[in-house]
């Protein structure tokens, strides 16, 4: 056993979950809209008449009751379930790993089908409990095509784009597993927040680039915040971007949830060495894409992520620079301490550094929050998340991203 082993906090695991229907070719009714739930039952012959009544009662049963097998909706015919379960699925995605860290955060590695990728894929979903309130964070790609420097998921090729399905699958069977469906129960000895809900805030902050599958994290978290559904308030769902303006647009008008933004340099140059993406998008379309976000307001901010890198981007210029930068934009700024990863050459800075840089912003008149590492025992940060089945050793990924999940959106 290594030092850093011997070190590291206790991490409760569960066997597996297997899917016997994760190779079924049957179209799941997961994430579909109902104008495309509606269709896919007129074609297995629902009559006209019946077609808008039973959309609602499978809406209910998915998205309120949490059910994942047809014979659980006792309200629906007999026959009526038959012909579903010969025609769709409603499984959960196989459950390969579930870890639960000693302060509560658990991480699920999760195994989809292949869908053009050669292969099963797997993903990993993290929640993160805090007082008052429970955060989700979903993955919406499996690699990544961005190559962040600093961010050892920029390290993984692009597999494939998750479907609707898969990305709406990972907020079901989190809730399925804290009992957070009505008729079940939370895991005993479970850290959960108190109050109705557990999981209260979503973030698309996981594996990927939200904005390059925009149209499958539109439906999804669409459906995610349906008020006769799942029923989340956009105010508690945050998408993070690495800054595809476009696509920002499209999000404020089309989708209308919380925005935040990886931002970690305040000069292109810079920018364009840590976040490529930069040199498409350069600060100032991004900027400006943020200005005009619609709906927002001082109640409505968005978060802009810089993370610490010792004499990188971290200077009290950089400070000064990021409040120029911001100016009229209603922000909350999230400082992160950086965490090294084998084979990276960034450091984090010196804690007295990061102080003085938060001190200084705070003056300005910005919240900025140093974000603390939740987790670090099952390495559950965003940046860290693998799908890959050939993963670093434990003992190689100790060293992990410190894109904190924690403390998106708004508590209402």
């Amino acid at each position: 056993m290594s030092v850093i082993e011997a070190l590291a906090p206790a991490v409760v695991k569960t066997p597996l979950v297997a899917n016997p229907d994760l190779f079924s070719t049957k179209p799941s009714l997961i994430g579909l809209t109902r104008d495309d739930m509606a269709a896919a039952l007129k074609e297995k012959g629902v009559s006209d008449k019946q077609v808008r009544m039973r959309v609602s009662q499978l809406w209910h049963w998915l998205y309120i009751r949490g059910v994942s097998d047809f014979d659980a909706m006792t309200n629906v015919a007999k026959d009526m379930r038959e012909m579903l379960k010969q025609h769709f699925t409603i499984a959960r995605p196989e459950i390969v790993e579930e870890q639960v860290s000693n302060d509560g955060t658990r991480k699920w590695l999760l195994r989809f089908p292949p869908r053009g990728a050669g292969r099963p894929v797997e993903v990993e979903t993290v929640y993160i409990p805090e007082e008052g309130r429970g955060t989700l964070c979903i993955s919406s790609q499996v690699g990544c095509t961005l190559t962040c420097s600093f961010c050892h998921t920029g390290t993984q090729k692009l597999v494939r784009n998750l479907t609707a399905e898969e990305i709406l699958s990972q907020l079901l069977l989190a809730r399925d597993r804290l009992g957070d469906f009505p008729g079940t129960d939370t895991p005993a000895g479970a850290y959960v927040p108190t109050g109705e809900r557990k999981v209260t805030n979503v973030v698309m902050m996981g594996m990927g680039e939200p904005l390059y599958n925009f149209e499958s994290v539109k439906k999804a978290l669409l459906i995610a915040t349906d008020g006769d559904g799942l029923s989340l308030s956009k105010r508690r769902v945050t998408l993070s971007t690495s800054g595809v303006v476009p696509e920002i647009y499209r999000t404020g008008d089309e989708i209308g949830v919380m925005l935040a933004i990886s931002l970690h340099a305040v000069r292109d140059e810079l920018r364009d060495m840590l976040v490529p993406i930069n040199k498409k998008y350069p600060l100032k379309d991004l900027i400006e894409a943020c200005r005009n976000y619609p709906g927002l307001s001082n109640a409505r901010r968005i978060t802009f992520e810089y993370v610490m890198l010792k004499d990188v981007n971290d200077s009290l210029e950089d400070a000064k620079g990021l409040i120029q930068l911001l100016k009229g934009v209603p922000a909350k700024i999230n400082l992160i301490p950086f965490n090294p990863w084998p084979g990276t050459n960034y450091q984090c800075s010196d804690w007295a550094t990061i102080e003085k840089f938060a001190d200084f912003i705070n003056q300005a008149g910005y919240a900025s929050p140093i974000r603390t590492p939740r987790g670090r025992d099952i390495l559950a940060a965003c940046g860290q998340l693998k799908s890959d089945s050939e993963r670093m050793r434990k003992t190689e990924r100790l060293a992990f991203e410190a894109m904190m999940i924690a403390g998106h959106g708004e508590d209402d």
